[in-house]
């Protein structure tokens, strides 16, 4: 897929540039210098051709601009989103004219080699398109634009899109996977998509709050109709409401992650084993299952907390009686230092996500139904006891079964809690969360129904 990038120096409007063209609010939009710093991708359709379109950081070659401790990182990054690009927009402020700052991001861009035309932001009435022709100086198309607005965005899409190279016909058709990595700030999110992609795609420090936006990053396995193609979607450390500070960039890198997260197909929630579940990572863990995600749990820096004498055998157990609601998730130990077991998280992804999205044959689940009642009676309530006539799988992403019932208030939670655990014995659905619902049914019309058909989720 082609990438189209916006580059230019601090704040100049660039990610209300790309918020405008993606339709979303996607990419953190604050009226301060240095507030984006990876690069920011969504997948954009621009006059018919699907792109990958890419925010980056404020390119400041005087660390005064932004007196951000990374400067550094996040103009490498921007010069890496250069090299990917098939097409450049750099975005100047019409208001301020040329500045020395857009001299030099003009200059490196061309010297890259890459096709750029200039986006002259904020000529936000038909009065101010003048300004734009200052910076037709540098021998680059210039298009008067304002994202706020929408004005000039129609023809600077066209003129794009005219420039982008012909779709390779190996050009994957299917959507990929979208992963969520979340989790508290520091416990290594960033570093873990950095060593699955062996390569600096997102910047790592040690300053808490490093990651702000949720982060797209395009992974694939393979080649051909056989690739195994992903979205990963690094997000920022998700703080308690106490540790946040007052700043709107802290609840708006909250709200890009709880958005990440209903987005997502698998969410991968990270926790440190050497603190081990904290009443934050509880907080995110129930995040997830208000969205009804798959989930799969990743116990990062394994390497320190071998140190520390953490065995998995001692590790598991503990998780589990802290986190009962997420029983249903796999635990995977892995180190992004050392490598150790990185592989095995995607493995695990991908269970997660089959789980998600399998078929269960209404004959074979009302046989582990029938099986389960016999075995173990409802509890009696009033004097009554619950009774299930059958059952049917009617949506997947989340799988979500109805049982037909005589009444459903005879049921009781740990009744319930038995009936997903025997199904889950038999279709295994790691990683997947289960709803069960009750319906009422009288005994007279309780005979055999033809299965509806199981519906699917709107992303599949």
């Amino acid at each position: 897929m082609n990438v189209v990038s916006l580059v230019g120096r601090p704040n100049t409007g660039k990610s209300a540039l790309f918020n405008r063209i993606a339709k979303k609010r996607v990419a953190i939009v604050f009226d301060q210098p240095g507030v984006t710093r990876d690069r920011v991708t969504r997948e954009v359709d621009i006059l018919g051709r699907k792109v990958m379109l890419v925010d980056t950081g404020g390119i400041a070659f005087d660390r005064h601009v932004t007196n951000d401790p990374l400067d550094d990182e996040t103009k490498s990054q921007a010069a890496l989103a250069v090299e990917d690009s098939a097409v450049c927009v750099i975005v100047v402020d019409s208001r301020e004219g040329i500045t020395p700052l857009d001299s030099e991001v003009i200059k490196r861009v061309r010297e890259s080699g890459v096709p750029c035309v200039i986006a002259a932001n904020k000529c936000d009435v038909a009065d101010d398109d003048w300004r734009a022709a200052e910076f037709e100086r540098f021998g680059l198309p210039v298009f008067p634009t304002s994202a706020e607005h929408g004005r000039g965005i129609e023809a600077l899409l066209k003129d794009v899109a005219s420039r982008l190279p012909p779709v390779s016909e190996d050009a994957a058709t299917s959507r990929p996977l979208k992963v969520a990595i979340v989790g508290r700030p520091n416990v290594g999110k960033s570093s873990y998509v950095n060593r699955l992609l062996n390569a600096p795609r997102v910047i790592v420090s040690d300053i808490p709050g490093t990651t702000r936006d949720a982060v797209e990053v395009p992974f694939t396995i393979g080649t051909g109709p056989e690739a195994r193609r992903y979205m990963l979607v690094d997000t920022a450390g998700m703080k308690p409401h106490t540790k946040m500070s007052k700043t709107s960039v802290d609840n708006f890198s909250l709200f890009r992650s709880e958005d990440a997260i209903n987005e997502a197909d698998v969410v991968l929630l990270v926790m440190d084993p050497v603190m081990g579940p904290t009443m934050q990572d509880k907080r995110i863990a129930g995040k997830i299952l208000d969205a009804n995600k798959a989930c799969v749990i990743l116990m990062n820096k394994w390497d320190l907390a071998q140190e520390e004498g953490i065995t998995e055998t001692k590790a598991v157990p503990a998780l589990r009686t802290m986190m009962p609601f997420l029983s249903f998730a796999p635990v995977v130990f892995c180190s992004n230092k050392s490598g150790y077991n990185i592989r095995r998280t995607v493995d695990a992804i991908d269970r997660a996500a089959a789980s998600a999205s399998e078929r269960i044959p209404t004959g074979m689940l009302n046989n582990v139904i029938t099986k389960a009642t016999k075995k173990t009676l409802s509890p009696m309530i009033k004097g009554k006891r619950l009774k299930i006539y059958y059952g049917l799988q009617v949506a997947t992403n989340p799988q979500t079964i109805r049982l037909f019932v005589n009444d459903p208030k005879l049921v009781t939670l740990a009744y319930l809690s038995y009936l997903d655990k025997q199904i889950r014995a038999r279709f295994g659905l790691e990683g997947a969360p289960l709803r069960i619902f009750l319906k009422a049914r009288s005994r007279n019309s309780a005979g055999p129904k033809p299965p509806a058909p199981v519906q699917p989720s709107p992303e599949e």
